[in-house]
């Protein structure tokens, strides 16, 4: 095996890179995030879209760990706007709540991030109906139900705008345990394609991003350490992606750097298969 081969080798881009700083991507938009409480990507990406000069709504069902998470946001940014609504996706009604009270708040919404979506480990043949369910209601029904209420706002004003739906790589490959989640995420990219066609009709381009494995805290409590390293181990790198190199792709998919793109999913994976 030659040593550009070998799995012992280490990759110069192993080690992550400093953040990048804020290019004005997003000056002048305001934004929604959704489940953007804690330390995800939804936290990361909403951090990111002030730090590109936006202001930003963010939601999560967990009231405390929201209002926590926007008084971060404000202390490090407190010439941008950071509001906040409580929104659990599996309600219709308080999604549609959550794009009106965000125009309210805001103004206008130029940019919805979908990152709301719940995971689990269980063998097909030991999943309950209720397990299946969740997962599938809130990772791809409650994806819908933003895009939707996003799309008949859109529809409603003169402006158009962007949605970005949080997909994984899990759409596309096989992993043991992870059946429910694999096919909501699917459903996500499926969802994307199809959106994107009728909505180009309210001038609003639709795309998401499919994240193999990104490190932060949340992830650690529900993954074993084990299966943590091991895929980790397996991208290119060699490592996880940083939450923040997640949410700059988001940003940029966000941003007029990708007028001519949507129906389309990202992968933001050192390796795809």
């Amino acid at each position: 095996m030659s040593s550009e081969n070998s799995p012992s080798r280490r990759s110069p881009l192993a080690t992550p890179p400093a953040e990048t700083p804020g290019h004005g991507l997003l000056a002048g938009r305001q934004a929604v995030v959704t489940a953007a409480a804690g330390t995800g990507i939804g936290f990361s990406t909403a951090r990111r879209i002030l730090l590109e000069g936006g202001d930003v709504l963010i939601s999560d069902w967990h009231e405390r760990r929201l209002g926590e998470a926007r008084a971060k946001l404000a202390e490090e940014f407190p010439e941008r706007t950071v509001a906040q609504l409580t929104c659990n996706v599996q309600e219709t009604a308080e999604v549609d709540a959550l794009i009106a009270g965000a125009v309210g708040e805001l103004g206008r919404i130029d940019v919805l991030v979908n990152n709301a979506g719940l995971g689990g480990q269980t063998p097909v043949a030991q999943m309950t109906d209720e397990e299946w369910d969740r997962v599938v209601d809130i990772t791809l029904t409650g994806t819908f139900r933003a895009t939707r209420a996003a799309l008949r706002y859109f529809g409603s004003v003169e402006h158009g705008g962007v949605i970005v739906n949080n997909a994984s790589v899990l759409g596309w490959r096989a992993q043991r345990g992870q059946a429910h989640y694999a096919a909501a995420k699917a459903g996500v990219m499926a969802l994307t394609r199809c959106a994107a066609v009728e909505a180009a009709d309210v001038g609003v381009r639709i795309n998401a991003v499919a994240p193999s494995i990104a490190k932060h805290p949340f992830l650690a409590k529900v993954t074993s350490d084990d299966l943590l390293d091991e895929l980790a181990a397996k991208e290119a790198y060699g490592r996880a992606a940083e939450v923040w190199e997640v949410a700059a792709t988001i940003a940029m998919l966000a941003s007029d750097y990708t007028t001519y793109l949507t129906g389309e999913v990202v992968s933001i994976s050192s390796q795809r298969a």
